[in-house]
């Protein structure tokens, strides 16, 4: 059986929770080397998964192993300039979102897999939950008619990845949760939507939290006296070229309840909505004259691991030329959104696309 041989670079806490095991359930593919500048982290992993080889430069390893594809897991300040690099040297590329900092530089990432003909795919989990395939069929098959307004968001109580290191670091991430939460919930709801085309966005940010001293314990290593200099709310408005319109938030810190992530859809026939607090998909609808409830009897756990199932989509669009889900202009407007975000709250105006 043939097998895509995949280079890993960054073997941090994304890698190690969620793509290194998400290959590991894929026969198709075969995790070849490791690269990372922390050569004993790298070192840990390696031991797990068969003892692959280990390097410090991601060339390097391109040059030296035989590659058919990489998976990017390093900082968001390195993704579209690993990813240019490794489709010039004629490999597939998979990223960990966000796509980049920027929208040139997520442009020059869909350059770069058009002349060299390679897959380019950054992570767009979400769209692989069961929930999510049913609502998108349900969406598809037209019983939610027009959706045309929709609301979704990631709110965090105390959850501030990595204080004081990259995470915090506005010049290494690109950007506080709307970057980092954000793309998640307003990726699923736009692809949901029919992924419109973004004209005009409006927002706020607030960093109220950076001198807090509460430490919250979120898998990574925490430095009090590191850089913080993202926002820690982010709140928004996307206008769409059909008329539809999203409403966002997305918190690391925020004195609320708990935390939830959530999307609701407002559509003709039907509406929608379902959060992480109870799991639940809820459809909102008419039937024979009456308002009715649809309650889908779905169990997200039961299925493959969201991110091994975007990673095997990958694997099948590469080895088998499936059709792909995400096509890099979707990056690329979603890089848009976010700037324009920022550089409204920083304006204090509307900004058109």
């Amino acid at each position: 059986m043939e097998k895509l041989r995949i280079g890993v670079i960054g073997t941090g806490n994304i890698a190690r929770k969620a793509h290194l095991p998400g290959w590991q359930l894929i026969e198709e593919a075969e995790v070849v080397a490791l690269c990372d500048v922390n050569t004993e982290r790298a070192r840990v992993q390696s031991e797990l998964y068969g003892n692959v080889p280990i390097y410090t430069d991601y060339q390097e390893m391109i040059e030296k192993e035989q590659l058919d594809a990489v998976d990017i897991c390093t900082p968001n300040y390195l993704h579209s300039v690993i990813a240019v690099y490794a489709l010039e040297h004629g490999l597939h590329v998979f990223c960990e979102k966000p796509d980049a900092v920027s929208a040139a530089e997520a442009e020059r990432m869909r350059e770069a897999a058009e002349k060299s003909g390679k897959t380019l795919m950054v992570m767009r989990n979400n769209r692989y939950l069961p929930t999510s395939a049913f609502i998108k069929q349900y969406i598809d098959d037209g019983r939610m008619g027009e959706i045309y307004a929709a609301r979704c968001g990631w709110q965090r109580r105390r959850g501030i990845p990595g204080r004081g290191g990259w995470f915090t670091n506005k010049e290494q991430s690109g950007g506080g949760p709307l970057i980092d939460l954000g793309v998640h919930m307003i990726d699923l709801t736009m692809w949901l939507m029919g992924n419109p085309r973004p004209v005009a966005v409006s927002g706020c940010t607030y960093t109220k939290f950076a001198d807090n001293r509460m430490v919250e314990a979120h898998g990574r290593d925490v430095d009090l006296n590191g850089v913080f200099d993202v926002e820690d709310l982010a709140m928004g408005f996307i206008r769409f070229e059909n008329g539809a319109s999203l409403q966002i938030e997305f918190s690391w810190a925020s004195n609320i309840e708990k935390e939830r992530r959530f999307f609701e859809l407002r559509g003709t026939r039907s509406g929608a909505e379902w959060s992480s607090d109870s799991d639940r998909l809820a459809i909102y609808t008419e039937e024979y004259g009456r308002t009715a409830d649809i309650l889908p009897n779905i169990d997200n756990k039961k299925s493959m691991p969201q991110h091994a199932a975007n990673l095997k989509h990958f694997t099948d669009v590469v080895l088998h030329g499936a059709e792909p889900m995400f096509v890099p202009q979707q990056g690329i407007n979603m890089v848009r959104i976010l700037e324009a975000m920022y550089r409204s709250a920083a304006e204090g105006h509307e900004i058109r696309l």
